[in-house]
């Protein structure tokens, strides 16, 4: 069996990068808060971070004998790839990822690929999870177009077994998988989430970097409210990567950009030692960190420069947003832990899944995930209860109106 490779978030925490020593990762992921692509998480939400920064940053990686890949994985750039300016811009984005010594790009839109081969052939390109790649069709395409690379979307594939056998017979690539995201499975926010992420990063856009995360406080209500919903997702536990390399999986992609070093190393040494006891939202939530990122006040300005917008939003409104963000963890360092996933609970989980269609099953006549969720979850009763009743009332207020201060009536 090929030896099991991780590709990670870059993080830009003092540490990290000597905290991957003798480690299974062959390269970092990341990018700049801006640039005219944009990628798959918003500006407030990256390291306030300098090109300078960046190419010493790769440089230290390399003599690690880590590579870089730099993210150019947009799922919409306005149509601004087919104009002059757009053009322009986008060489000039692939030219500065391959100064810095980045060894591959990803994309997501299909038109960039032809772009990047016969203007930038020294960089592979890998297909980022935005491009949807869920069916052989699909994978074949990208194979044909010249990819090096695909990440298959995991809201989808993730726990289809004998999609991923198929997927894997059927092209000759290479093929990634997301091993610790905790989107919802087949994720109805997810088109809406790409689109508004990749805005939110890209320099020069008209929103200029401001986007309040609708979906993201979505997700999270939606989770808090049925529990169950954290277990009707796609992650794959540290103990159950041995299941997906039996299929020719071997390439594992471990979030989250904007977490800290201590939180990271914690993730790759779980997914590196097949084995993790505790909290398994430690492993898989894009937030909640209990440990502070480096930055300070450096990064509450960096967030601020996009958030200050009296003339966009009502900012006593934005202000409740920020209390309940905090409250969640979805911004800085949440108190106490009112969420726990037990972890070891749920061995033979998995398994569940091996001859089950979930895409064809109503999972209210299944109830799999359901056993387990009173088996692993536990959600402190008066926490949910409290802060269910403030995302009912800011959701109550962007859907009025009074968020934005148009409210009629």
């Amino acid at each position: 069996m090929p030896d099991l490779k991780f590709s990670v978030a870059a993080c830009f925490d003092e540490g990290f990068l000597e905290g991957l020593s003798g480690l299974p990762v062959s390269e970092l992921f990341g990018k700049l808060p801006s640039d005219p692509v944009g990628g798959g998480r918003a500006s407030f939400m990256l390291a306030p971070l300098s090109a300078r920064a960046l190419r010493k940053y790769i440089e230290t990686a390399k003599k690690k004998g880590i590579g870089f890949n730099y993210l150019l994985n947009a799922a919409c750039m306005d149509n601004m790839e087919y104009t002059r300016k757009g053009q322009k811009a986008l060489r000039a984005a692939l030219d500065f990822a391959e100064s810095i010594g980045a060894r591959s790009v990803t994309i997501s839109l299909p038109s960039i690929l032809p772009v990047i081969k016969r203007h930038n052939p020294s960089l592979a390109v890998r297909v980022g999870v935005y491009a949807r790649v869920d069916s052989i069709a699909k994978a074949k395409f990208w194979e044909e177009m010249g990819a090096d690379c695909i990440t298959l979307e995991s809201i989808s594939v993730n726990r289809n077994f004998k999609l991923l056998a198929a997927i894997r017979k059927a092209v000759g690539l290479e093929l990634q998988l997301i091993a610790n995201s905790n989107c919802l499975m087949f994720c109805p926010l997810s088109g809406q989430h790409m689109v508004n992420l990749s805005h939110a990063s890209q320099k020069g856009h008209r929103s200029g970097g401001f986007m309040i995360d609708w979906c993201a406080l979505k997700c999270s209500y939606l989770k808090l409210r049925d529990p169950v919903n954290y277990l009707r997702s796609e992650f794959i536990r540290p103990e159950d990567l041995g299941q997906y390399r039996i299929l020719g999986y071997n390439n594992f992609k471990i979030l989250e950009r904007g977490a800290p070093a201590a939180a990271m190393l914690k993730r790759i040494r779980a997914y590196a030692g097949g084995s993790f006891e505790g909290n398994l939202l430690d492993l898989i939530q894009p937030y909640g960190y209990k440990d502070k990122p480096a930055g300070g006040i450096k990064k509450a300005a960096h967030f601020w420069k996009y958030f200050f917008r009296p003339g966009d939003i009502k900012l006593t409104r934005l202000m409740k947003i920020r209390g309940l963000a905090l409250k969640r963890g979805l911004l800085g360092t949440p108190e106490g832990e009112p969420v726990y996933i037990d972890n070891k609970k749920l061995d033979g989980f998995l398994d569940g899944f091996r001859d089950k269609d979930c895409r064809t099953t109503d999972c209210s006549n299944c109830g799999h995930c359901e056993r387990y969720m009173h088996k692993a979850v536990r959600v402190e009763k008066e926490f949910r209860t409290g802060v269910l009743d403030e995302y009912d009332k800011i959701f109550d207020d962007m859907d009025s109106g009074r968020t934005w201060g148009i409210e009629r009536g």
